[in-house]
């Protein structure tokens, strides 16, 4: 990073350089089309607490424009019946632009989504990878969560190809 890390949530504006960051994540996948994505967005900021979180590098030396771009994380919020009514949150599409990793950009944005969650009353925070990478499980472990369940999931679409 040259500047400073600031992290907020997403808007409509952001969707194109959110979708460029995207192949960060999925290079393979066909990107969304920028309707369908504003579309999804503007249907998962309605739940509460719930948000695409993004990272960018602010060059203070810049005079005006937005940052750079570098990451993002979605939180969504879920409402629960069970634990006292108590909410959960999971954490999906994690991803750091492949030029800015290994900076500490998407601890900080786990860290962030963890402390909205917390705000919001959740009493737990889950994510899932799609990676066996040692590196990939190391950096969650890292960034305070526990691999001690055991996950399943139904797909249409077919497993990623890093494993």
């Amino acid at each position: 990073m040259t500047g400073d890390l600031t992290i907020r949530s997403a808007g409509e504006a952001d969707i194109p350089r959110l979708l460029d960051l995207y192949r960060h994540l999925n290079p393979d996948d066909l990107p969304a089309d920028p309707k369908q994505a504003r579309d999804a967005l503007a249907r998962l900021v309605v739940i509460p607490g719930s948000a695409v979180l993004l990272a960018e590098d602010t060059d203070p030396t810049e005079a005006g424009g937005a940052g750079t771009l570098v990451g993002s994380v979605t939180l969504v919020v879920i409402p629960n019946l069970s634990r006292s009514a108590a909410p959960y949150a999971l954490i999906e599409n994690v991803v750091t632009h492949a030029e800015h990793r290994r900076r500490g950009i998407g601890r900080a944005l786990l860290h962030d989504a963890a402390r909205r969650a917390w705000a919001e009353g959740c009493y737990k925070v889950m994510l899932m990878t799609g990676s066996t990478r040692p590196s990939t499980l190391a950096f969650y472990r890292a960034a305070g969560f526990t691999q001690d369940k055991t996950g399943f999931q139904m797909r249409r679409l077919g497993r990623r190809r890093d494993g």
